[in-house]
C-alpha cells in the first residue's frame, strides 16, 4: 500500500459537486492499494499514520501526532499512487489491486486508523470521480510504502 499523507488546515472531498466528507486541522491521506497488499500492510500503516510525529510542540518543533493534537483524519482512494511510469509517457496502473482487494484494504486501514487514533476517520467515495480541495500546512508531505517499511 501507497500513502500520501499531507498535514492540513482544512480538507474536502466533493462529488457531482456536493461535499461528502470534510476536516479541519489534521491529516488528508491518500491510500493506493497494490496487488499482493495484505491486511497486515493496512495494520503497519495505520499504526504508523496515527503516530506519525509531523504536528508542531510548544516550541515549534514537529514533535506531536494527529492523535496527541486531536486533529481530524480524511482518507481517500487513489489507485493512480500506484503508477508504473517506467515505460513511455502514459502511465500504467497494472499493479493496482482489483476492486474487490482494494476496497477491503481500504476499509480496513481506515478502521484500523480509526482503532489506533481513537479518531473518526472521514472518507472519500471509493471508485468515484472526486475532487480534492486541501491547504496544506506548511506545506508538510509524507510519502509511506508498506513494502519498503522505512
Amino acid at each position: 500500500m501507497r500513502l500520501v499523507i499531507q498535514r492540513v488546515t482544512r480538507s474536502s472531498v466533493s462529488v457531482k459537486g456536493e461535499i461528502v466528507a470534510e476536516i479541519g486541522r489534521g491529516l488528508m491521506i491518500l491510500v493506493g492499494v497494490e496487488n499482493g497488499d495484505t491486511p497486515d500492510d493496512a495494520k503497519w500503516l495505520s499504526a504508523k499514520v496515527s503516530a506519525l510525529r509531523i504536528f508542531n510542540d510548544a516550541s515549534g518543533v514537529m514533535n506531536r501526532s494527529v492523535t496527541d493534537t486531536h486533529g481530524e483524519l480524511l482518507a481517500v482512494s487513489q489507485f493512480t499512487l500506484t503508477a508504473s511510469t517506467r515505460k513511455g509517457n502514459r502511465p500504467s496502473y497494472i499493479r493496482a489491486a482489483g476492486h474487490e482487494t482494494a476496497i477491503a484494504l481500504y476499509d480496513s486501514f481506515c478502521s484500523e486508523l480509526e482503532n489506533k487514533s481513537g479518531i473518526n476517520v472521514k472518507r472519500g467515495v471509493f471508485g468515484a470521480d472526486m475532487q480534492v480541495e486541501l491547504i496544506n500546512d506548511g506545506p508538510v508531505t509524507i510519502i509511506m510504502d508498506s513494502r519498503l517499511r522505512e
